[in-house]
């Protein structure tokens, strides 16, 4: 799989709004069902790439650290499940499972909440501050598959912490990298 990184959407963005299929409790769920008046983390994740399995044990854990500071989280799978079965939804569901996701993982069949987020790759991660603004977009830390370095989220804590303590976030921001998303082919 080749590597991909973010696209990098503008600083200052508002998160383009969407409503999906929760893959774990069956309900639709919006992004002002689930946004945060402190931050709002919205993640591109899939089951099957290699970067997002490296990466999983530290979001379920970061998730569970920063949740409890009153951080909202949200994974949304877009790839195309026609080619990547293994990304479908109900393999979303016993993936959430097995891994104990602690957020929705929602399902972007018409990938147009991915386009809209300008994602590129999984994994891939965003930043809201509680006015709903893209303060952090990037890598979760420096750490990928088989590089030696571990995983600490830093980066992503550092963005948490600065939005949490009301401060900026730094401007100086790495993208993420992974598998790039598996988008449909138009015919």
């Amino acid at each position: 799989m080749a590597l991909t990184e973010s696209n990098m959407l503008p600083l200052g963005t508002t998160a383009p709004a969407f409503t999906l299929p929760d893959t774990i409790s069956g309900n639709n769920i919006s992004l002002n069902d689930i946004q945060s008046d402190k931050a709002t983390v919205v993640m591109f994740i899939c089951n099957h790439c290699p970067y997002v399995i490296h990466v999983n044990e530290e979001i379920v854990r970061l998730a569970s650290d920063y949740k409890a500071k009153g951080v909202s989280f949200v994974a949304i799978s877009s790839n195309d499940v026609e080619n990547y079965p293994m990304d479908g939804p109900d393999k979303m569901k016993e993936h959430a499972a097995a891994v104990g996701y602690n957020f929705p993982y929602l399902y972007d069949e018409s990938q147009e909440v991915a386009k809209a987020y300008d994602a590129a790759c999984t994994p891939d991660f965003y930043v809201f501050d509680g006015n709903m603004k893209l303060t952090y977009r990037g890598q979760l830390d420096g750490s990928r598959p088989n590089s030696g370095v571990p995983l600490t989220g830093e980066d992503l804590r550092a963005a948490l912490d600065a939005v949490l303590e009301g401060k900026d976030v730094s401007a100086m921001q790495r993208p993420s990298a992974g598998c790039n998303i598996k988008w449909k082919v138009s015919v």
